[in-house]
């Protein structure tokens, strides 16, 4: 278990959501350009994790809507936790590719639930791809990325 999702599972439960809360601001203190998009875990367990990101001026694109980077950067939030949670201490893991399709506007603070059908076995090298998925607050997918990491025993 790596020292993130040890960090989850005893903060998580705090009353008041305040343990996710102080989740959410260590992990951008430790990925500082995280915080761009306000990301809040709402969600995290081996091959599962969801963020939440408000809409606010500070991820606008010029329509006024969740702009296409900022999208990215929450997806990205979502599969590095996701991450986290699943490899195991033994190894590391890094990006490697993402792709992405932008399938509506986000009108609304999004939600990114990245989710792995299974958990892989963890030998040697691993290509592994991370499905996610933004939503608004209507439910509408509003984006998928698939961001492929690479991961590997530590040496």
């Amino acid at each position: 278990m790596t020292r993130t999702y040890s960090a989850w599972q005893r903060l998580s439960g705090l009353p008041l959501g305040l343990g996710r809360l102080l989740f959410s601001a260590g992990m951008v203190a430790r990925v500082p350009y995280f915080g761009t998009v306000l990301p809040r875990v709402v969600g995290l367990r081996p091959g599962y994790c969801e963020v939440a990101a408000p809409k606010w001026w500070g991820v606008h694109n010029h329509l006024g809507t969740f702009h296409a980077i900022a999208a990215c950067n929450l997806a990205e939030v979502a599969m590095g936790m996701l991450a986290e949670a699943t490899v195991p201490a033994t190894h590391r893991w890094i990006p490697r590719g993402m792709t992405v399709e932008y399938l509506a506007p986000g009108r609304s603070g999004l939600r990114a639930i990245a989710q792995l059908p299974e958990i892989p076995r963890f030998d040697g090298k691993v290509d592994l791809p991370v499905p996610v998925r933004l939503v608004d607050r209507g439910g509408t997918t509003v984006v998928t990325a698939t961001i492929t990491v690479l991961v590997s025993p530590k040496k």
